[in-house]
């Protein structure tokens, strides 16, 4: 059977929560390819568990670490994440990008909301996204040090938040082989350069604010020479491939799963 369990994996100046899958020890011996799973907005619960633990189930040492380690983790609770999306959901789309405009949303609220859109605010910046960046490159060396691990066979998928922290690790760096974003943000385009890995991303169709983005992305990674091949689905919401919330999407999340799958299968392979 495969092995799960918790660690905390150091990065420049914190430690991280993580969880870690294993592949069965005793019918997959040897170094193994590796992904960094990396979680939407609620943390790697569940959902995202089961996600490190189906890559294990395929052969590779997953680990889905919480970028929100410490007070953020205790801030972003299903409960408070519900405060906030009430309060997001008659406000602009584009104010969830702009920190100057979200503070002055967050001071505007009931007290009950104020902390949650406050820390939604702390996500979002370009900082703070930078940083992130660097906490997942920690994570990639990390495994990159582990002896049931082949360090030139390590990618990332995300998820939402997590997926827009998938493309910041492929410009951050430069020795990861496969990144995968589902419905998540572009990276900086000035960024783009630094990318050597090969890109995948998968997209709903009824989710414009992250698709209708996509095609600029995509002349913007021709233009340097980048590797990105994407896949909008018909009739699907954001978070389709999440089958603990509403927007799931049972058709659309079996054929994600074998792109990625397929996609990994053909970049690192040995």
């Amino acid at each position: 059977m495969l092995a799960t369990h918790p660690i905390s994996i150091p990065s420049s100046d914190r430690s991280l929560d993580a969880y870690v899958a294993t592949p069965d020890s005793a019918t997959r011996a040897g170094r193994h390819p590796a992904v960094v799973v990396i979680h939407e907005i609620f943390g790697p619960d569940a959902h995202i568990q089961d996600v490190a633990r189906r890559f294990a189930t395929l052969g590779y040492v997953a680990v889905a670490p919480d970028l929100f380690t410490g007070e953020l983790h205790r801030l972003l609770t299903p409960e408070n994440i519900g405060l906030a999306m009430k309060a997001f959901a008659d406000a602009p789309p584009e104010l969830r990008r702009d920190p100057a405009k979200l503070a002055a949303f967050a001071a505007s609220q009931p007290p009950e909301r104020r902390p949650i859109l406050e820390a939604f605010g702390r996500i979002n910046t370009p900082a703070a996204h930078e940083a992130f960046g660097k906490d997942l490159h920690a994570v990639a060396e990390y495994l990159r040090a582990r002896p049931d691990v082949d360090g030139s066979r390590v990618g990332s998928v995300g998820f939402c938040f997590g997926g827009a922290m998938s493309a910041r690790l492929a410009t951050a760096d430069p020795r990861l082989r496969a990144a995968v974003i589902f419905y998540g943000q572009n990276p900086p385009r000035e960024l783009i350069p630094q990318i050597q890995a090969r890109m995948l991303g998968l997209y709903g169709e009824l989710d414009p604010g992250i698709t209708s983005t996509v095609p600029d992305f995509a002349a913007a990674m021709k233009a340097a020479g980048k590797s990105f091949e994407y896949h909008v689905y018909p009739g699907a919401k954001h978070a389709f491939f999440n089958d603990t919330r509403p927007m799931y999407s049972h058709d659309s999340a079996v054929d994600a799963w074998n792109r990625v799958t397929q996609f990994f299968g053909s970049t690192l392979s040995a």
